[in-house]
């Protein structure tokens, strides 16, 4: 098919604002969650080549601007120009020119008969690891308990990484609650501690004696404020495990003070924080060319997960161990329909990427039409 063929050419999006109310909130450092959302796009060509992407937002909000705005800019445009089209409709609403960066990206995999990754260079990794990413407070006096009894269940479906939260309670209690956790995990499985920011850097220190303790870290996300480079710079010469972080960090030129002073030994982009798919692949090459390691953050989305996953297969290796070719991805496993929506699942803690036309697989209708959102207030 000719790119300048109008059988490219947008004819109409589609919208699905998707709500499921949680039946017991579950958080972290920054508050408890009451609802998963998230904002399907389907854009369709004259061809009838069809795109899904993914947006998450305040729903109210984002739904109105997106059918006000960018749809109607989006009809007629040229699917191929789909770096053009996100950079015009990231200056109206960045997280929405991600969406539409993924949709682009599919049709125009799907016209010339190849899978994302194809279209990205070809996969160099066919399977990718995943951490089971927990939220672990809860609004109940056993929240530890609790918390305990979700990790046992996910180690029981076969994964061996894991990310627990900290930071939303006092040290003395989340340390606690870590203790017990590690005293009950085998040295093989490796766990992520994530604070969300909440500390400075003297009480980050306090938690040096309980890392010394055990030997199976994935790493320490997020302790202090991401600005704070110095600090990260002077934590990372004397913590014992890697650190972690930059979800929400949306542009590259955020990563590199971090990367110049040597304050992370990992990148954490997320691929709906950043200014479209091509930006995102940006993010993790540049981190590749400073000899950084990726493990995306990824708890919002099937959608944006899948691509999350299509680019990690993509990218080269960062060791030459032949144990550790690539980084995990994040892989929520609290409740929220909203990872099913495309049907992956891992096994054993890995992900087999899908090498079918375009994303390769069609989403879950049952979820779409049973989560619609119906314009009522929620909060």
């Amino acid at each position: 098919m000719a790119w300048n063929d109008r059988s490219l050419l947008i004819e109409r999006v589609e919208t699905y604002p998707l709500l499921h109310r949680l039946t017991q909130a579950y958080g972290d450092a920054n508050g408890y969650k009451r609802y998963r959302s998230t904002y399907l796009i389907r854009i369709i060509t004259l061809a009838g080549i069809d795109g899904w992407g993914e947006i998450v937002d305040w729903l109210p909000t984002l739904d109105r601007g997106f059918r006000e705005r960018i749809v109607p800019f989006l009809l007629g445009k040229h699917a191929s120009s789909r770096t053009q089209i996100a950079a015009i409709v990231n200056k109206w609403h960045q997280r929405s020119a991600a969406g539409v960066s993924m949709a682009l990206t599919e049709i125009v995999a799907k016209a010339a008969g190849m899978s994302v990754c194809q279209l990205w260079g070809g996969a160099l990794h066919r399977t990718i690891p995943v951490y089971a990413s927990f939220q672990s407070y809860a609004e109940r006096e056993d929240w530890m308990t609790h918390s305990l009894n979700q990790v046992a269940a996910a180690l029981a479906v076969g994964f061996t990484r894991f990310k627990v939260k900290i930071g939303g309670r006092s040290v003395r209690e989340d340390q606690a609650h870590i203790v017990q956790l590690m005293d009950m995990l085998s040295p093989e499985v490796q766990v992520a501690l994530d604070a969300n920011q909440s500390y400075d850097l003297a009480t980050t220190r306090q938690w040096t004696r309980i890392i010394e303790r055990y030997p199976n870290w994935l790493w320490l996300e997020e302790p202090m404020p991401m600005e704070r480079t110095e600090e990260y710079a002077k934590l990372r010469a004397a913590l014992p495990i890697p650190l972690a972080g930059g979800e929400n960090l949306v542009r590259c030129a955020q990563f590199l003070p971090l990367f110049k002073a040597g304050a992370l030994d990992i990148a954490q982009p997320d691929l709906l924080h950043t200014e479209g798919i091509e930006s995102y692949r940006t993010h993790l090459q540049m981190a590749r060319e400073f000899g950084y390691r990726v493990s995306p953050h990824s708890f919002d989305g099937g959608l944006a997960r899948l691509y999350t996953l299509f680019a990690q297969a993509c990218l080269p290796a960062w060791s030459k161990m032949d144990s550790e070719q690539i980084e995990p991805v994040e892989w929520d496993v609290m409740e929220n329909p909203f990872t099913h929506l495309f049907p992956l699942y891992p096994v054993n803690g890995e992900v087999a990427i899908p090498s079918g036309v375009g994303i390769g697989m069609e989403p879950n209708w049952e979820i779409i039409n049973a989560t619609r959102w119906d314009g009522s207030a929620y909060a």
